[in-house]
Formats: C-alpha cells, structure tokens, sequence
C-alpha cells in the first residue's frame, strides 16, 4: 500500500477512478462487500471526474456500512454540507448553478428547503397524483401502441419528466428538451455521451446542459413575477429569505436542482425495477397476485434494489472518529448509498430482488437527517402509477439488457431493449 503524507493508507480498492464505475453492478457490489466487512471506513485518493483534484486535495474517506451512512447524514453539525457535496469535483461556478439548497447547512438551508417543501407536502402530492395516474395511464397505452422499442424512452424517462416540470410550470413544448439537458448534466464522465456531442472535454458538455436549463428557467420566473399561477415557479418567485426575495441565479439553481433529482432518480429505479421484474419472474406473479395490497412494498424494494443515487460527500466540521478511523476537521466524508443497501447486517440476502422485504430501510432517499430526499413521496406516487399499469395493461412484457452510464452519481440506464410479448 502507499500512504498519503498523514500515514493514512490509501485502500487497495480503488472507488476513485472511473473505470471503477465502469464496472458492472455485481463487481462493484463485490468491491464494497470487501469493504465493509474489513474496512468499513477507508481512505482513498481523489476521484476523478471532469476536473483533475488539485494538489492540496489529500483524498476522502468512504464510508460503506449502513449504519455509519445513517449517523452522517443525521449529524449534519459534525458532517456538514455547506463545503460541497459531490463526489467529485468541479468549478465553483458550476456548483453554485446546480446545487442549490443541497449544499447548504442550517440556517439557510433550512429557510430555502422550507419554501420548496410545499410543493412536496402530501396534500400536493394527494392533489397531482390524478394527473400522474393519467400520464402513467397514457404513457402505458401509448407503449402498446407503438410496440418493442427501448423502455428507457418510451416509459422510464416520461413519466418523471413530465411529473416535475408539471409541478414547476413549465411549457409542454420545453419538457423534452429539458429532460436532455437534465440527463447530460449528470453523464458527463460517459465517453460515449461526449462522443455522440461530438465534444471532448467534459466541462464543455456540462456547460452546454446548464446553458439549457438556466435559459428556460428564467424565462419561466420573469413570466411568474408577470402572471402567478398554481406551480413551484410562483412559490420561488414570491419567496422571501430573511425579507429578501430569491435572485435569479438562486431560482436558476433550484430548477437546474429538481430537473436533476426530479428526473434522474426517478427515471433509473423504473428501468431497473422492471429489469429486476424481467429476470425474476416469480416476484413478478408475486406482485401481480395481489398488486394493490403489495405494490407499496415492493415499491420499496424498486428502489433499494435500485439505489439510483450512488455517493454523497460531506465534510467533518471538527476531528471525530467513525469505526476507529480518526476523522480530521476539513476531511470529505463520502456516503456510498449503493453498498449501504446491501449491507447484510441490515439486510437478509442483500443481492436477492425481495418484493417481499419487511421491513425495509434502504438508503434510497437518503441516510435521514435535514437532507434526506424532498420528492421521495412524489417518486413513490410515481412507482406506483407506472408499474400498476405496467403490470395490468401489459403482463407479458419484459426487458433485455441494459446499456448503463458510466458514472460516479447515478446509477443511470442509458437504453434497454423492451418486448411487449415477452
């Protein structure tokens, strides 16, 4: 092993380099098996990604159990996040455009999740779940009638896409061009999203997404602050933090923010729960026996199965310890989400797809705490609606093999081939 200049080792199993998260999901779930039962918190050096660490960036610790992923979202004083809370790094200028709330601590934090959070309240979500029973609904028919196709485009991607940009007003005609923009934004370390861009450097493809979603965002706040309406947008607009309205540059940062969470999230846990649904087809009658009284559970399942955000960091805000390893004020902190839903001092059997799960406490959302996923009611709404239509208006289909995004954030499914005769 080499050492860093403090002597700490920096572990064997290398999660910095990309090529790690161009593995396939059971390598990687074998890497962080590893981990957590010898090395539970580790030492590694800076990930790679779009801006090369600089010099002065010693590394991260890796945090792979379950329970220690809980204890730092819930400590957000110790472990915070106003430093930054990507896994890896990029321009100032590019985090304060996309992260909104995110990575901020209290106060603010506090005040800015508090305006945002009344579009998530479950009255709201009572309120929009008709309309996304009928887009699932149409999504589904129109799926029959087009036929065998890639499911990524013709369900997984729909139903979030237009579900968020709903919520937030904006125009029918934007939601498509938003939704790509939206998903380059977080498939930038993918050679082959760069190539079909026909761009190299990976910056230049993050900045061409942001210039698309930042322009229609404010576009749609100065038609808001002109003529309000029921949606998120007039919120924003009309909030006041600490007797000062939100900047557009503020607003910008939200959309850019829900866009991403909104559609990303919810998107990759449909194509890969009906991926699990394909090769497990015992579950799949399981579910379908009894869809109203199992669908909320096997939700669950989707989604720990899923983990479709893969790391968050935080920083130590003084010197602490996790599992023995001493932790210096200033350290990054990194939540692996992935290897938290297989710990198997949490979970019998963590590699096996269990609709069954009872009970359930993935890392999905989240490891608790002032962070933990604003639209998590609204993404199971979703699950629900699609895959009750899913399994009722289209019972023999089935999909092939994945076509996963390279990348250190989702656990993204680029196109999946899909039959509807199974």
């Amino acid at each position: 092993m080499t050492t860093t200049a403090d002597d700490r080792e920096v572990d064997p199993l290398d999660l910095s380099s990309l090529d790690f998260w161009g593995r396939s999901m059971a390598e990687r779930d074998a890497a962080f098996a590893e981990l957590r039962r010898e090395r539970p918190v580790s030492w590694h050096r800076p990930p790679e990604g779009m801006v090369m660490p600089s010099e002065s960036d010693p590394g991260f610790w890796a945090v792979t159990r379950h329970a220690d992923i809980g204890h730092v979202s819930k400590n957000p004083k110790l472990f915070c996040s106003g430093q930054g809370v990507q896994f890896q790094d990029a321009p100032p200028e590019l985090l304060e455009a996309t992260q909104s709330f995110l990575a901020m601590d209290a106060p603010r934090h506090t005040q800015l999740r508090k305006i945002v959070s009344a579009a998530f309240t479950p009255k709201q979500v009572r309120r929009v779940e008709d309309r996304i029973a009928e887009r699932a609904e149409r999504i589904v028919d129109e799926l029959r009638d087009h036929g065998d196709g890639d499911f990524v485009q013709l369900v997984a991607k729909r139903l979030p896409m237009g579900t968020i940009y709903d919520l937030m007003g904006a125009p029918v005609e934007y939601q498509d061009s938003l939704a790509e923009a939206a998903d380059l934004l977080v498939a930038t370390n993918d050679p082959d999203v760069l190539e079909n861009l026909g761009v190299e450097d990976p910056l230049q493809a993050a900045g061409q997404a942001l210039h698309a979603l930042l322009g229609p965002a404010h576009e749609l706040a100065e038609a808001r602050r002109r003529d309000p309406q029921d949606d998120l947008m007039t919120n924003l607009v009309a909030a006041e933090v600490d007797g000062q309205r939100l900047t557009d540059d503020e607003i910008g940062a939200f959309f850019v923010l829900l866009s991403v969470a909104g559609n990303d999230t919810t998107r990759n846990t449909i194509a890969h729960a009906m991926r699990g649904l394909t090769e497990n087809p015992e579950q799949r009658a399981w579910l379908a026996a009894d869809l109203e009284g199992r669908i909320g559970g096997a939700v669950e399942e989707f989604i720990r199965h899923a983990s479709p955000v893969m790391t968050f960091r935080r920083t130590a805000t003084e010197d602490t310890e996790l599992r023995g390893r001493r932790i210096a004020a200033g350290d990054k902190v990194v939540m692996f989400y992935e290897s938290g839903n297989r710990d198997d001092e949490v979970f019998a059997d963590p590699q096996r797809f269990d609709l069954a799960r009872d009970p359930n406490p993935h890392v999905g959302f989240g490891g608790g705490g002032p962070h933990f996923c604003l639209g998590n009611m609204l993404a199971r709404t979703q699950l629900r609606q699609i895959f009750t239509q899913l399994l009722t208006a289209v019972p023999d289909l089935t999909v092939g093999e994945p076509e996963t995004l390279r990348s250190n954030f989702v656990h993204a499914v680029k196109t999946m081939p899909c039959s509807l005769e199974g």
